[in-house]
């Protein structure tokens, strides 16, 4: 095997990793934290379509 390749990091993988594995963590929850929102706002919305709609009649 060899040593102090690239995924070694010249010695600084035990810092470099967990720094990529917490980035990757953060845009994850982000990108599920952005769709749940997006979700609950088009129920609002509906919500509020359907109560507009119900006033007219």
């Amino acid at each position: 095997m060899i040593r102090g390749g690239f995924w070694a990091m010249g010695g600084y993988a035990r810092f470099v990793w967990p720094s990529i594995g917490f980035a990757v963590a953060v845009l994850l929850w982000n990108i599920w934290s952005a769709r749940r929102h997006h979700a609950r706002a088009l129920v609002r919305v509906r919500r509020a379509i359907q109560m507009a709609r119900s006033e007219e009649s």
